[in-house]
């Protein structure tokens, strides 16, 4: 019997029911367009998911961990790291950031994953908020190496004062993949605390951003 994904193409599905109903096999066969001789698109598709272990490492995968694949040529790659860019600069883009309410973790994450996730150093970032939440600014502020980043929190108050910012969320990336804090995590951020509450500015949140997984300060109870 043929696969119930085959009845209805990913596309067709697409424009019956929306973007968000398709699964990420489906999404990426829409990219991919054709399968490869005897292999069909949607079972590419999901070969490719399944041998990379996520979308994240798919995405992220440099031109030779493709050649092996069947399928896979120098077109579907660039496709795929033109997609994957493109998304990138979609999240970052100023009118999609523009006065953005920030309510949760949830209205920050896709913008800090697009953002961190992929970066191979350590990336410390300040989203700079007024006392509605509607973000203001948002800026890498210091640059470390694959394990570590020096942070100075008179730096974070300074940027904060010139924006006029009554709150602000903070984010860095693990490159190792792994989101747990370490305890320099927790003590900078202490100190980053510290050196905000004497000019009445909140940090709301310090999120850590691995690979497909991240963790909230807030959510942990830890701020």
């Amino acid at each position: 019997m043929e696969e119930q994904w085959l009845t209805i193409p990913p596309r067709e599905k697409l424009l019956q029911k929306g973007a968000r109903v398709l699964t990420d096999e489906e999404l990426l066969a829409i990219f991919l367009r054709t399968g490869a001789k005897g292999v069909h698109v949607m079972t590419l598709a999901a070969q490719l998911i399944e041998q990379f272990g996520s979308l994240y490492q798919l995405m992220t995968a440099g031109e030779t961990a493709f050649k092996p694949i069947k399928g896979m040529g120098v077109a579907k790659y660039a496709q795929l790291n033109a997609i994957a860019e493109l998304g990138r600069r979609f999240f970052t883009c100023n009118e999609v950031l523009e006065h953005q309410c920030v309510e949760s973790v949830a209205d920050m994450l896709s913008f800090l994953r697009s953002t961190l996730a992929h970066r191979e150093r350590e990336i410390f970032m300040v989203v700079f908020l007024d006392n509605q939440h509607q973000m203001l600014h948002h800026c890498e502020m210091f640059a470390g190496t694959i394990n570590s980043v020096e942070v100075h929190p008179r730096e974070i108050v300074r940027e904060a004062l010139k924006h006029n910012a009554a709150a602000l969320i903070l984010a860095h990336n693990h490159p190792s993949g792994l989101s747990r804090p370490s305890k320099a995590d927790k003590e900078i951020t202490r100190q980053i605390i510290a050196a905000c509450q004497l000019m009445k500015i909140r940090v709301l949140d310090h999120l850590v951003i691995g690979h497909g997984e991240y963790v909230s300060f807030a959510e942990r109870g830890w701020l």
